[in-house]
C-alpha cells in the first residue's frame, strides 16, 4: 500500500474502473478485462502502473498485481502524461500519404533508416516523425514517441504505417501479428522465376501455385558467420513464407516481380529470392554474382543494372483496417525514379 490519491497528483486525470461479474480473481487480469478498449491500456502497461503506485482502491495505492479483487470494487487509475523520449526530433522532410490523430502513413525514401540504433542515432524516420508529429503523439507505452509496428530496410523505398497513439499501436500490432496486413512489393531480380523451370521445382521449400505464383516457405535465422545477414535454415529460426509473380520479363536476364509476404521477417524477400536463384539487382548482401549480359541489353543498360546503387525493392502497396475507426485503408506508391529508369533501360 502507498499514500492517498488526490487530484493534485493527476496532471492528465484518472480513469475509474469497476470490477464486473465473473472477473478474473487477480488485480492485473481483472483490470485488463475491465478497462474500456478506447483507453488502450495493455496488460503490460497496467502491470507497470500497478508497480509504480498508479492504481488505487478507496484512495490507497495497490501495488500487488496478484491482489484479490471483488465484484463491484471501483479502482482509480492515475493516467500520467506521456513523457518525452531522449531521441532527438529532427526537421527532416517526409512524404506523408495519410495522417490522422492515431496513425500516419509515410512513403520512405532510399537511404533512410527507420529506427535509431548505435550506428545511426540520428537522421532516421523516428527522428523525423518526432519533429513532424510533435504534440499530436499521445504516447506509446507511456512515452511520447511514434509506434513502429513494422520496418523496411534502409535502402528499400515505399510505404510504412506508424502509430501515433497507444490504441492504434495495439491494433496495428495485432494485425501484423495475425498476418492480415496486405503488403505487396515490386522488385527487379536476376533471371525469370518461371513455373517451367525444373531447377526451381526441385528445390526444397519452393513450389508453384495457380497462375504461376512462386511460393517459398522456409525458416530464417541469423547467418552462422555473418550476424548482419539472414539465412535459410530448416531446423531452427522462424517460419517465413514469400509469394511472387512475374509482372514483366525483361529480355530473360532480369524481370520485374511482385512479391507479397505471409510473414514479415528481417530481409525476407531479399533472402528468399536469393535462395531461389533470383537475387535482387543492386543487393550487395544477397544479390549473388550473376551479371547482366551486355550482348542482351547493351553496354550502357547492363552497366546501369550491375551498378544499381541499392537493392531494387519498393514497398508498393499497403492495406489494413484502421485500428480505431474500423475503416479498410489501402495505399499505393508509384515506383521511385531510380527503379523506373532501371526497368526502362532493361526493356
Amino acid at each position: 500500500m502507498a499514500g492517498p490519491f488526490d487530484d493534485e497528483d493527476t496532471p492528465q486525470g484518472q480513469l475509474e474502473v469497476e470490477i464486473g461479474e465473473d472477473a478474473p480473481a487477480r488485480l492485473d487480469k481483472a483490470l485488463a478485462a475491465a478497462v474500456p478498449e478506447q483507453a488502450a491500456l495493455s496488460r503490460s502497461r497496467l502491470m507497470k502502473m500497478i508497480d509504480e503506485g498508479d492504481v488505487f482502491l478507496d484512495g490507497i495505492a495497490v501495488t500487488n498485481p496478484k491482489a484479490k479483487v471483488v465484484e463491484g470494487q471501483v479502482y482509480s487509475l492515475r493516467l500520467a502524461p506521456a513523457v518525452d523520449v531522449e531521441t532527438m526530433a529532427e526537421d527532416i522532410p517526409l512524404s506523408v500519404i495519410w495522417e490522422d490523430g492515431d496513425l500516419i502513413v509515410i512513403d520512405k525514401p532510399a537511404g533512410m533508416v527507420v529506427h535509431p540504433a548505435p550506428g545511426t542515432p540520428s537522421g532516421t524516420l523516428v527522428n523525423a516523425l518526432l519533429h513532424h508529429c510533435g504534440d499530436t503523439l499521445s504516447g506509446i507505452g507511456g512515452e511520447r514517441r511514434p509506434g513502429i509496428v513494422h520496418r523496411i530496410d534502409k535502402d528499400t523505398t515505399g510505404l510504412l504505417v506508424v502509430a501515433k497513439s497507444d490504441r492504434a499501436h495495439h491494433g496495428l500490432a495485432a494485425q501484423f501479428e495475425d498476418h492480415s496486413v496486405n503488403r505487396h512489393y515490386l522488385a527487379v531480380v536476376h533471371g525469370v522465376p518461371a513455373a517451367s523451370d525444373p531447377r526451381l521445382r526441385g528445390m526444397r521449400g519452393v513450389s508453384f501455385e495457380a497462375g504461376g505464383i512462386l511460393k517459398i516457405a522456409t525458416h530464417l535465422a541469423r547467418h552462422k558467420t555473418d550476424r548482419q545477414r539472414q539465412a535459410v535454415v530448416w531446423d531452427q529460426g522462424r517460419h517465413a513464407v514469400t509469394r511472387a509473380r512475374v509482372i514483366e520479363d525483361l529480355k530473360g536476364g532480369a524481370s520485374l516481380v511482385e512479391c507479397w509476404l505471409e510473414t514479415g521477417r528481417t530481409h525476407q524477400i531479399r533472402v528468399h529470392m536469393s535462395y531461389a536463384g533470383h537475387g535482387l539487382l543492386g543487393d550487395q548482401t544477397y544479390g549473388g554474382k550473376r551479371r547482366l549480359a551486355p550482348k542482351l541489353y547493351g553496354e550502357e543498360a547492363a552497366e546501369l543494372g550491375m551498378g544499381f546503387a541499392r537493392q531494387a525493392l519498393h514497398a508498393a502497396t499497403l492495406g489494413f483496417v484502421h485500428p480505431v475507426t474500423g475503416e479498410m485503408l489501402e495505399f499505393s506508391s508509384p515506383l521511385p525514379a531510380d527503379m523506373a529508369a532501371l526497368i526502362a533501360a532493361l526493356r
